[in-house]
């Protein structure tokens, strides 16, 4: 027999949400005023589901991954992806219940007027992903598809599909995908083969996509290199690739098998084969890596979210375990050692999380049209791909180990949100691939003069004793990045992720110490809270440290801050009502 003290603590039935303080206090920040009422009690509603029944949904769904059917028993060709009821019973609350990939693109959702604030659709994403994650890519694959299609694409493809990709009724949503790798083209895009033909009158495409995600979905973006054409990303169009064709009939391309990965594995991924597929070109022709870069862009944010998310998951699964867990005779929050290693997982999570959070925020700014805010997101968006997405595997690794030998066991979502962090920094652009982007749009679009004026403004809030030295260390991480991306010289390519990586804690600092200015007298806890953060981010990512000097003394303040991170054990759980049918 055991007494309750020597079991593993499980966390399930907790409210995400509230077991997460400093969230509701970012989100009267980052929230406009008159959105709060409305998505605050949508948070809360998430966040109880996230701790109980989309746990045990995204538990399942994981052990049952989807199945391909290729032919149906009379031996007729059917090409049907069969997904586990679990996963089907996600996509209604993520898709229908919340509108997750509708609320951007038009009024509805929540019963509101109007299409909702970037803020709205990231902060519940950063929820749902602390259950699921194999689903968010489909989900943000919609969201991005529908705004490449809204930027670029004809009024007749609009009007045709936008109703679909944008409804919360299962029974006529159309989900988004992207086909664009290919064997020869990974990273390297200009080296798609696929090809387009003009037959009478319509384009259609042939050629070989290795890794499709969501391959069965009703739309997919689609690159291919329109004949004559010419070579390298310069020569490549953006189509959109319908599933079915307008009279029913299935289209011409075949899903050849479904990838057995490493995570996600409640989500298909597939390799496909257009064989004359007919496909709508979207834009001019010629524009099409430019125009799929848009969608790229936002689903690497998508994905920064994503991770962001996930750390948060095991930060609050660790500070559980660390809370309730006795051995020595101590609560493990109670030794020093763990503690250390709780703070640690806790910075990493904090700092992606106010990346993720103000680059929603710089988001609206750039679609409202200000340039200087489109230039920053620019380059937000791949620093948060790099390091936001790498520092999610550590720290989901980390909080593995906390929870010890059962962390390994697949009953708990340890081990399966290990995996899934893993897929971050691999999909839409690999580490080097982002880093390097980086120093791309500092070298030729003046991203980086753009988020250094955007930092400088932000430290106009700070008080002096911790404004100066994140201005310090900012201008020595845009100096750095400078002569790495060669903006007065020749760059040096080698020093790219060391750069990228000092920007990004630079930039972080300046964040979190904004959020402290703002939050003030409002909520001077969370203030004081968001502000010692700041500090932690001087002294462990921007300072060097000799491996060899005296011992430092523990933060004094240090086991209040876990302590409130971890928030109230509450075990609030869905009501009925928030079942789905």
């Amino acid at each position: 027999m055991h007494d309750e003290e020597t079991l593993v603590p499980d966390s399930r039935g907790q409210n995400s949400y509230r077991a997460d303080p400093a969230f509701a206090a970012l989100m009267s920040v980052y929230l406009p005023e008159a959105l709060r009422p409305v998505i605050e009690p949508q948070l809360d509603r998430m966040g109880a589901l996230v701790g109980d029944r989309l746990e045990q949904l995204a538990l399942t769904a994981d052990k049952n991954p989807p199945v391909l059917t290729l032919r149906d028993r009379t031996g007729a060709a059917c090409q049907r992806i069969e997904k586990h009821p679990a996963y089907v019973e996600l996509e209604r609350y993520a898709f229908g219940a919340f509108g997750l990939a509708a609320m951007s693109h038009r009024g509805g959702v929540f019963g509101q007027p109007d299409a909702l604030h970037p803020m709205a659709k990231y902060a519940l994403v950063y929820l749902f992903v602390q259950a699921e994650f194999g689903l968010c890519c489909p989900l943000s694959m919609t969201d991005s598809l529908t705004r490449t299609l809204r930027k670029f694409g004809s009024d007749e493809l609009i009007e045709r599909y936008l109703d679909g990709l944008t409804s919360q009724d299962m029974d006529r949503l159309i989900q988004g995908a992207m086909f664009m790798t290919e064997q020869a083209a990974g990273s390297d895009v200009g080296a798609v083969e696929t090809v387009a033909r003009h037959e009478n009158g319509a384009w259609r495409l042939f050629g070989d996509k290795w890794f499709c995600s969501n391959p069965d979905a009703g739309l997919a973006m689609v690159l291919a290199r329109p004949e004559g054409g010419g070579a390298g990303t310069a020569g490549l169009s953006l189509f959109l690739l319908p599933r079915h064709l307008p009279d029913g009939r299935l289209n011409a391309y075949r899903i050849i098998r479904l990838k057995d990965k490493m995570g996600t594995r409640s989500m298909a991924s597939g390799e496909i084969v257009l064989e004359g597929a007919e496909a709508y070109l979207v834009g001019e022709a010629g524009q099409g890596f430019k125009q799929m870069t848009d969608m790229i862009n936002m689903s690497r944010l998508a994905n920064g979210v994503r991770s962001a998310g996930l750390m948060r998951r095991s930060v609050s699964e660790a500070l559980h375990v660390a809370r309730n867990r006795r051995a020595f005779g101590r609560r493990l929050i109670e030794m020093p050692l763990m503690r250390r290693q709780l703070a640690k997982m806790l910075l990493s999570a904090e700092q992606g999380r106010s990346m993720v959070f103000h680059t929603a925020r710089v988001l609206e700014g750039a679609d409202r049209g200000d340039a200087r805010m489109a230039k920053v997101l620019r380059i937000l968006t791949p620093l948060i791909k790099f390091r936001v997405c790498r520092d999610a595997r550590k720290v989901a690794g980390d909080a593995m180990e906390v929870r010890g030998g059962c962390g390994y066991i697949e009953e708990w979502s340890d081990a399966r949100v290990l995996r899934d962090a893993h897929l971050g920094s691999i999909w839409e652009g690999t580490s080097n691939i982002v880093a390097l982007d980086v120093a791309r749009a500092t070298r030729r679009e003046g991203a980086l003069d753009a988020l250094l004026d955007h930092l400088r403004e932000c430290l106009r809030e700070v008080e002096p004793d911790l404004a100066e030295p994140l201005l310090e260390a900012l201008t020595r991480a845009v100096a750095l990045m400078q002569v790495v991306a060669g903006q007065d010289g020749a760059p040096e390519p080698h020093e790219t992720r060391r750069a990228a990586t000092a920007l990004y804690a630079a930039t972080s600092g300046v964040f979190l110490a904004w959020e402290g200015a703002r939050l003030g007298s409002s909520d001077p806890t969370a203030a004081q809270d968001r502000t010692r953060l700041a500090r932690l981010v001087l002294s462990e990512k921007l300072s060097a440290r000799d491996p060899l000097a005296p011992v430092m003394p523990e933060p004094d303040w240090l086991p209040d801050l876990l302590l409130r991170a971890g928030g109230e054990d509450d075990t609030s759980r869905p009501e009925p009502g928030d079942r789905m049918p």
